[in-house]
């Protein structure tokens, strides 16, 4: 398969014992005209040499600055207009590649989602994710933490600024597109386990930072649907006390007041942000 002004770049560290395999696989897939990027996050290993070897081009990071790191530095130097984005460690098909490529014509990104059906801890986190993903951008993700993805250089660019430094940029990015309105679409990917060397997630340290990077990103362009579920839980609290103390001893106490009082200043701080995010999207659009 060979498609013009193309460029797949994958971020990694430490993976001296994958990444030839990978590059291989890009090459058996996509032919050899397709320039392939490493962005080496200061490994330790031979990641490097063995990128080089491989035919690919690598880019090097003085020290370890991160996943999300890499990514930006991938989307700031990119030469190709249309960009694949996968991991390193042998878990993302390149033969997945032609299926995320299949409609992007049609779409600014196109995102693997893989199989939850099995059930463990990290499948149910990932569940836990894309629901509350699906409720603050109103689309149903699939997939929010993949990092396989084919997208557009031209609109990625425009929010790397919003792009964390960690393995939380591929949430970031999604839900970046859809608050701004620009189309994705999710295809079926096959997601290997890791065969060698170890994860560099860690389930609840990165759990806990994806979940406050999308209530960051949705707080950052749809503010009203963090404060209004907040404000209206302080309401109803509020509201409730109050017809205890009423019914039992006729009375409209301080925390019912309290409560009432913090329900209408989160809403009123939610309008105040709405204002705020729609000033902001200006930045973006420039």
């Amino acid at each position: 398969m060979e498609i013009n002004n193309l460029e797949v770049i994958i971020p990694a560290y430490n993976e001296e014992e994958n990444i030839a395999n990978v590059i291989k696989g890009i090459r058996e897939t996509l032919g050899n005209g397709c320039r392939i990027t490493i962005v080496d996050d200061a490994s330790e290993d031979r990641t490097l040499e063995i990128a080089r070897a491989s035919g690919a081009q690598v880019i090097r990071h003085p020290y370890r600055m991160g996943n999300g790191a890499a990514i930006k530095t991938g989307l700031r130097q990119a030469q190709a207009e249309l960009l694949v984005l996968m991991d390193g460690d042998g878990q993302h098909l390149p033969q997945d590649i032609p299926v995320l490529l299949k409609e992007i014509d049609k779409f600014d990104m196109c995102i693997g989602a893989r199989d939850f059906s099995k059930l463990n801890l990290r499948n149910f986190a990932n569940k836990f994710y894309n629901g509350f993903a699906s409720y603050v951008t109103l689309f149903k993700i699939r997939d929010l933490t993949c990092g396989f993805r084919a997208l557009k250089r031209r609109e990625a660019v425009k929010f790397i600024y919003l792009l964390p430094n960690t393995f939380s940029s591929p949430s970031t990015l999604t839900l970046a597109f859809l608050k701004s309105g620009r189309p994705i679409r999710y295809a079926g990917i096959s997601s290997l386990p890791r065969k060698r060397g170890r994860s560099k997630i860690s389930l609840l340290n990165d759990g806990v930072r994806f979940f406050l990077i999308i209530t960051r990103i949705a707080t950052f362009f749809s503010p009203l649907r963090v404060f209004v579920p907040v404000s209206a839980f302080f309401f109803s609290v509020g509201l409730l006390y109050y017809l205890y103390t009423y019914s039992a001893f006729r009375r409209f106490t301080n925390m019912s007041a309290l409560l009432f009082s913090a329900s209408i200043i989160i809403f009123m701080l939610g309008l105040v942000s709405e204002q705020i995010a729609q000033l902001r999207m200006d930045r973006t659009e420039s």
